[in-house]
């Protein structure tokens, strides 16, 4: 992926692009998760909801490497 992103002249880094499209993402995620119950099994919620966006972030930067290698 580029290392920046003009948008209009002003230039983004990726990584900010990426975390844009990674929170709907993670919001999708978190509601299935939360519909399956699984959150009566998970200690502190926060943490593991930040966890989990850090997750998919890695893996949509890993996505956007081999997507535009």
């Amino acid at each position: 992926m580029p290392a920046e992103i003009d948008m209009y002249g002003v230039y983004l880094p990726s990584l900010l692009a990426l975390m844009f499209l990674t929170l709907p993402l993670s919001l999708l995620v978190r509601r299935v998760l939360a519909w399956f119950g699984a959150y009566s099994l998970i200690w502190h919620r926060g943490l593991f909801d930040i966890a989990l966006y850090l997750v998919l972030l890695q893996g949509m930067s890993l996505l956007s490497q081999w997507w535009f290698s």
